[in-house]
């Protein structure tokens, strides 16, 4: 949370429902990459892209080295997104399930 915002707990909490459900919302890749490109900024986006990137390639079982030089992203962003797979709150394993599972 920005440090000068007036929003209690609560206030944000709701507001962060509000986003989730609105994703829900929408129904197909094409309406989501829609949403995410006016939501984002590209350079918001293409952080999000880069993280789902190493999720794949750490469920491949790649080295940190050999992540970034494929995907350029930095040794501790690496870091970072293989603590949340393993120690996180369990988003990054549920969406890979269901991809698997749909395929």
């Amino acid at each position: 949370m920005k440090p000068n915002r007036n929003e209690s707990r609560r206030q944000q909490a709701s507001a962060e429902s509000a986003l989730f459900a609105a994703i829900d919302s929408l129904d197909s890749v094409e309406e989501c990459r829609l949403f995410f490109k006016d939501l984002c900024t590209p350079a918001e986006l293409q952080a999000l892209v880069d993280r789902w990137q190493v999720v794949e390639c750490l469920q491949q079982d790649l080295p940190y080295r050999r992540i970034h030089e494929l995907t350029g992203v930095s040794v501790t962003t690496i870091g970072r997104v293989a603590r949340f797979l393993t120690d996180g709150f369990g988003g990054y394993q549920t969406a890979i399930e269901r991809i698997h599972h749909s395929e």
